[in-house]
Order: structure tokens, then C-alpha cells, then sequence
């Protein structure tokens, strides 16, 4: 691609005493593209996707927001960067409703210092409305929603700030099948916005309906980088559990390229 990658990053290391679980790995993100980022628990894609954004300081290597060299040494500076995440948990408030989640730790306040609902309550409605028109319960605590209301929530606070790139850690892991196709085409009208968004998950259906790139990591290192339309399923199971393709790959996609 031409363009300068939304993020990127170089040569990552982190280390854990003599454990290496992100081992100089390099991966980047476009505009209005979906990247997988596939692997076993302690493959190393959930210490790589912290360290982007600012849980976790690296060892090593370097991560540039738009072609710009940046450190994170928390979230907050992952946040100003324009990089937001949605944990597997969401990270709700259960006893608040819609709005006070949406500006949890970021409140508007009046020149007078005070909250101001009024504004909080539009913002919210209007960002609420961008994702999902039929979502009319702002003022319902979150314990009481569904699991497709929550996760629409996390992600409109997610993009409220300007967000640039988003991290989604398995979005549709305790999601039923239709509130996971309400999640995918939230996925897919973000990406028409420019967002760029790493997508950590396990499901496979999901990998290979929503992403463009696959990126998988054993033992720390990414033993494959692909485009979705070089692999299949197979593939990347392979990649997964061997840390390798299998080995007809090669032959299958010389078959399968145009003359």
C-alpha cells in the first residue's frame, strides 16, 4: 500500500526473565483495514496488542502512529495517539447506565466545573444512534442490556475520542449468533470510516468474513503474514498449531495465480 500505515510496529521485544513472549515481531495497520492477529493462548498476540496500547512497556523495537515515532508508558498516552481498545470483559460499569460508561474518567463538565449531563446525554445518544438507530435505552443500568447492546456501548466509547485505530479483543466471544452479525456489521461500517482495527479472536468465521490480513504468532514470533485471500482455513490452522504452513501451500497458490 502506498499510504503510511495508521501504526506500526518494529521489532518488538518484550521479555519476561528468559521468556520471550513478544520476540522481535513487526506488523502494521492500514486505514479502513482489518487485520487478524491470530495464535494459542501465549503465542504472544495478547502481551503484542497491551503493548500497543500502553498496558505493557516493550524491551525493544519501536511503534510510529502516521509514519511518527511514539512511546506509550500507559494507556492514556495510547489514547491521545488515537488507539483504543475493547477488552474481551468490555470493562463496563454494570451499575451505571449507557452514558456514564461512554464517559467514565473523561466527563464533560460546565465552565462552572460541574458534570454536564445535558451534553454527556446528546453526545451519547448521537454516537449510539451512528452504530445502532434502534439502541433507545440510554438510561437502562448496562447490567440489564443485552450482550449485543454492551458491546455496542464499548465500542461507541471506543470511537467517541477520535480513535484512529482499534484493538478488539475476541468481540463476539459471548455473543449469540445474531447479536454477533449486528457486532461484524459494526466491524465492517468502521472500517468504511477509515478506522483501522486489530482484531484478536478465535473464530475462525469471523476471521475470514471480516479481515483482510491475518497475522499469526507462535512462541512469541509471527510465523505468518498474509492476505485472507492467500489462505484458507487450513492454512491458517497450521500456522496456529505448527508454526508453519502446510506443505502443498506453495504449489496450491502458483495453481491458483493468473497466467
Amino acid at each position: 500500500m502506498s499510504q503510511t500505515p495508521l501504526v506500526e510496529m518494529i521489532d518488538i521485544e518484550k521479555h519476561f526473565g528468559g521468556v520471550r513472549a513478544v520476540d522481535h515481531v513487526s506488523l502494521n495497520l492500514y486505514p479502513g483495514e482489518v487485520v487478524g492477529v491470530l495464535g494459542h493462548n501465549g503465542a504472544g498476540k495478547s502481551c503484542l496488542m497491551r503493548i500497543l496500547s500502553g498496558a505493557m512497556i516493550p524491551n525493544g523495537g519501536e511503534i510510529r502512529v502516521q509514519g511518527r515515532a511514539v512511546q506509550f508508558s500507559e494507556p492514556n498516552d495510547a489514547r491521545a495517539a488515537g488507539i483504543e481498545t475493547i477488552y474481551q470483559t468490555l470493562a463496563l460499569a454494570d451499575h451505571l447506565d449507557a452514558v456514564a460508561n461512554l464517559f467514565l474518567g473523561r466527563e464533560l463538565k460546565t465552565r462552572f466545573g460541574n458534570l454536564d449531563e445535558a451534553r454527556m446525554y446528546a453526545a451519547t445518544k448521537d454516537v449510539l444512534a451512528r452504530l445502532n438507530p434502534n439502541f433507545k435505552n440510554l438510561r437502562d443500568r448496562v447490567s440489564s442490556l443485552s450482550g449485543g447492546q454492551r458491546q455496542v456501548i464499548a465500542i461507541a466509547r471506543a470511537i467517541y475520542f477520535d480513535t484512529k485505530v482499534l484493538i478488539m479483543d475476541e468481540p463476539t466471544a459471548a455473543l449469540g449468533p445474531s447479536e454477533t452479525a449486528m457486532v461484524a456489521d459494526l466491524i465492517r461500517q468502521l472500517r468504511a470510516e477509515g478506522i483501522g482495527i486489530f482484531l484478536v479472536s478465535h473464530d475462525m468465521h469471523d476471521v475470514f468474513e471480516l479481515c483482510d490480513r491475518v497475522v499469526v504468532m507462535n512462541k512469541g514470533r509471527v510465523v505468518g503474514a498474509h492476505r485472507i485471500d492467500e489462505v484458507d482455513k487450513d492454512d491458517v490452522l497450521s500456522l496456529i498449531v505448527k508454526g508453519e504452513l502446510p506443505a502443498d501451500w506453495s504449489a496450491r497458490n502458483l495453481a491458483e495465480a493468473p497466467a
